[in-house]
């Protein structure tokens, strides 16, 4: 999964993509590289950010997926807005990557199930804002294992054949950098839920303070976090992560390839 933030304040790169004309040529490249689908969102989630009004979501992510979709393009449109989200898959985005897993919006399940739509369901305990304010627990796998499992129940009540849903353990929303390694580690762990899973590791801050400086103790910047994302995501590739959400696709698809080789040996 190639990530296209049509955003003005990712962590990741900068805002790089945030004119409409410069999302969809990084879609197109992403394309090119070799991803199979491509992420598209206007609203950031790193820690602390703030949410931008529904219009100008809208007004962020529709022609980038009229324009990607218009030429072949799986689209996820990434987004916790029913709204946002029925518009984007008029536009012809094919599935919804809602990182609350319905929790945001009360009326995006009843979306989903009417249609019939692919749906990524993340752990989430809250807004960016003040979300890492929760990452407290006992045992962070049995906890998200549990809290997803829950999800999964109040999805199926809304009417959505679990067929078509894929789950997130939602790496670094509200979770500190421990949790995230546990997480990882015990990845097979999650195969419980009988869902695929989609891992999103690429670029995140609990890699910059795993590579901070030496020094200094300065977080290794984002866009300098690449390999060790691509040693995560093969990692989880071989663990059985159904797909890994990447910044840089084809490098990310080469690690992929070894992974699933190595799993065959």
């Amino acid at each position: 999964m190639g990530v296209v933030n049509v955003t003005p304040d990712s962590f990741s790169d900068g805002g790089e993509w945030f004119e409409p004309a410069a999302a969809i040529k990084h879609g197109r490249d992403l394309l090119a590289e070799g991803a199979d689908l491509l992420d598209v969102g206007g609203e950031s989630t790193r820690p602390g950010a703030e949410r931008p009004s529904q219009a100008e979501e809208i007004r962020r992510v529709l022609p980038v997926v009229e324009a990607l979709a218009a030429e072949g393009a799986l689209i996820s449109v990434d987004t916790m807005r029913s709204e946002v989200a029925a518009l984007a898959l008029a536009a012809g985005a094919t599935m919804i990557n809602d990182v609350s897993a319905g929790q945001s919006d009360p009326d995006m399940l009843a979306l989903v199930a009417e249609r019939r739509t692919p749906y990524v369901a993340m752990h989430w305990r809250g807004h960016s804002i003040n979300m890492q304010n929760k990452a407290e627990y006992d045992d962070v796998v049995a906890e998200v294992i549990a809290e997803l499992a829950e999800r999964l129940e109040v999805i199926r009540a809304a009417g959505v054949d679990l067929n078509r849903v894929a789950l997130d353990p939602g790496l670094g929303f509200a979770k500190n950098a421990d949790h995230n390694w546990e997480i990882l580690r015990r990845l097979p762990e999650f195969a419980v839920l009988g869902r695929p899973l989609l891992i999103g590791a690429s670029r995140k801050t609990f890699l910059g303070r795993l590579l901070a400086d030496e020094e200094t103790g300065a977080l290794r910047p984002a866009v300098r976090r690449d390999d060790a994302s691509l040693a995560v995501n093969a990692l989880a590739a071989a663990a059985g992560a159904w797909c890994v959400r990447a910044h840089v696709v084809a490098p990310t698809a080469d690690a992929v390839r070894v992974a699933k080789r190595w799993g065959t040996v």
